[in-house]
């Protein structure tokens, strides 16, 4: 796809060219990423535009995936058609709602916050429900593997405060001594923050939950760490939920540390970009001054 065509202008001209009608709809761009460009048409309809051969890759594999999720989820996701002319990009309704972030998690009264705990208790055990070898089918990969721990502390070294090195040393030796996934691999989502959440905010009720480019197969306590990017109250709630649905144990301790150990990864991969240091230290040491 020519570079010219990932403008606002030259998306707008193809959605346009494949669907008229749309014609007179206001268009946004709402995401730039590496693998895809995404469009929202009319706030209700989003198309998704590959960049490239792994792009688009990416995208098929999430049509697919969507489609087995859909059919085990009782939670709202977006439901994906592909399209392979003009160009090969996705096209599905909007789920409506904001993101959910720390701060507004924090003015949710206590209904909303158990009712949300709940739903997304119930969304991870339907989708860990879903059978390895239908999701291999779908075209589910394995999770993005992180570094070893002595490769994270390298990294990091350069752009961790001293004040945070002992919080990074003891987390680092205690991950390198961590037993193995007790429950085994599922099938997951693995992205569960509150910038995947369609959130009515007046109705403080979770409406959806999208983006699944990053879902995968992988060990089923990694699951529960990205709420933690909104809080760990939601995530306690989460667990106790999932747990009734389940009758599995979670280890809260063992989340707690995978949380700091995927903080210090994310800090490892991006040490080399300096925009991005001071956001990835301002998580890190939120999360150091909890524990």
């Amino acid at each position: 796809m020519p570079a010219s065509e990932f403008t606002l202008e030259g998306l707008r001209d193809i959605i346009v060219g494949r669907f008229p009608e749309l014609a007179d709809e206001r268009c946004i761009m709402i995401s730039e990423g590496w693998d895809s460009v995404a469009v929202d048409v009319g706030d209700r309809i989003i198309f998704k535009f590959p960049r490239h051969p792994h792009g688009e890759a990416a995208l098929r594999r999430e049509v697919a995936i969507l489609g087995l999720v859909g059919a085990a989820v009782s939670m709202r996701v977006p439901v994906l058609g592909l399209f392979e002319t003009p160009r090969i990009f996705s096209r599905h309704d909007k789920i409506p709602g904001e993101h959910l972030v720390t701060t507004q998690y924090d003015a949710l009264d206590e209904r909303s916050r158990q009712r949300l705990g709940e739903v997304m208790g119930q969304f991870y055990a339907e989708l860990h429900r879903i059978e390895l070898a239908d999701a291999t089918a779908s075209g589910a990969l394995p999770v993005e593997t992180w570094l070893g721990a002595e490769e994270i502390l390298r990294r990091i070294q350069p752009v961790l405060p001293q004040a945070l090195r002992p919080f990074a040393e003891t987390t680092m030796a205690r991950w390198a001594e961590l037993a193995p996934e007790p429950l085994g691999m599922t099938y997951g989502f693995f992205d569960g923050h509150g910038w995947n959440m369609a959130f009515d905010h007046a109705a403080g009720r979770l409406n959806g939950i999208y983006d699944f480019a990053d879902s995968g197969i992988g060990p089923r306590h990694q699951e529960f760490i990205y709420s933690n990017l909104i809080s760990a109250d939601l995530t306690a709630r989460i667990i106790t939920a999932y747990e009734g649905h389940t009758g599995l144990s979670i280890d809260r301790d063992r989340v707690d540390l995978l949380t700091a150990v995927h903080r210090l990864w994310e800090l490892a991969m991006e040490a080399h970009l300096p925009a991005h240091i001071d956001g990835l230290l301002a998580v890190l040491w939120a999360w150091a001054e909890r524990r």
